[in-house]
């Protein structure tokens, strides 16, 4: 695939509030948009040429912040400006985001809020209004996936001991499958896999985490098959154009057992049948991962040194540090690779 010069790459960044706009060829800042505090994930939305924006605490991270946000901001990516702030109330703390593949629904993980538990909420991609709820049977769905053919969805639970399977034509549990808390998770292009990273990260251990690292899990049966190891706990997982699967781990500075203390990351490369294809280093505390549509460039924001790191996947090499503007503590997490528009 050849990029074209309008390509570009979308950056939240947490306390910026904001969202920078990169070429995603030569690298350039070509804006900076300020958004409502503080944006998490990002997902374009390549039919109506929408950017969307899940604004999920006021400041802050899980079970870390000064109150949960219930915002979607909707953005134009062409022309670089906000068209509409969607309020998601009832529902609290949105942050993970996905089109169906059919792309007529747009799906929001919220926490539990009241009586309800925390849930998948699909919008209307049109409209944007909400037209199904799924409960999760977990009070923190934070990230999430679904199957290529759009009929489940696989929620990653945070402490909770299971990631949470929902068929989504009936719109009912289809299952738990046991894992020792869980962030990140992404699904195989074919559907017959899912990655899961596990355990829940625990930024108080500053050595190995035991059992840290990558689930495998067989979509037939539920089952768990294979785990990347890694040392540090695994937050982001992306599964590429080519079946490569993307992991960050998290690395912490001798003595440092907080936010704010670690050292920088790493970017595992596994292929599609298992094999460890290498690592590269990344910023501190990657959090987020993307890829261009050809596979060939994988993206990594951290935010605690609020980069973006350019990885040629091939070669594992870094080939562009991208900096991103904050405000606090926390910047770049939300990534879009956005391709330029059809002429």
């Amino acid at each position: 695939m050849t990029r074209t010069t309008n390509d570009v790459l979308a950056v939240a960044s947490q306390s910026g509030p904001t969202v920078t706009f990169f070429d995603a060829v030569d690298f350039r800042r070509l804006e900076v948009i300020e958004v409502p505090s503080e944006p998490h994930e990002l997902c374009f939305d390549p039919v109506r040429r929408r950017l969307y924006a899940t604004i999920t605490y006021r400041s802050g991270y899980y079970h870390a912040n000064t109150g949960r946000a219930h915002e979607l901001v909707v953005i134009d990516p062409d022309r670089r400006r906000i068209l509409d702030v969607v309020d998601l109330a009832p529902e609290r703390a949105p942050h993970g985001i996905a089109l169906d593949p059919s792309g007529g629904l747009l799906w929001v993980s919220v926490e539990a809020h009241g009586d309800e538990e925390g849930a998948l909420v699909a919008l209307d991609a049109d409209s944007l209004e909400p037209v199904r709820r799924l409960p999760v049977g977990a009070p923190g769905p934070h990230w999430f996936t679904l199957t290529p053919d759009g009929s489940r969805a696989y929620s990653a639970n945070k402490e909770a001991p299971f990631l949470s399977v929902l068929d989504i034509g009936s719109g009912t549990p289809a299952g738990r499958i046991a894992v020792p808390g869980s962030e990140g998770i992404a699904a195989s292009r074919d559907g017959r896999y899912v990655y899961a990273a596990a355990p829940k990260g625990d930024l108080t251990v500053t050595g190995p985490q035991p059992g840290a690292g990558v689930r495998v899990i067989d979509t037939a049966t539920g089952a768990v098959v294979r785990t990347h190891r890694t040392d540090g706990p695994v937050f982001p997982v992306h599964v590429t154009a080519t079946d490569l699967v993307l992991a960050g781990e998290l690395r912490m500075r001798a003595g440092g057992a907080a936010l704010g203390e670690q050292a920088p990351g790493l970017l595992h490369v596994y292929g599609k049948d298992g094999e460890d294809l290498g690592s590269v280093e990344v910023g501190a505390f990657p959090l987020t991962i993307t890829s261009s549509p050809d596979g060939r460039y994988g993206y990594v924001a951290a935010v605690s040194s609020s980069t973006v790191t350019v990885v040629d996947l091939p070669r594992r090499q870094t080939v562009a540090t991208l900096h991103v503007e904050r405000a606090g503590e926390p910047g770049a997490h939300g990534l879009a690779y956005i391709p330029s528009p059809a002429v």
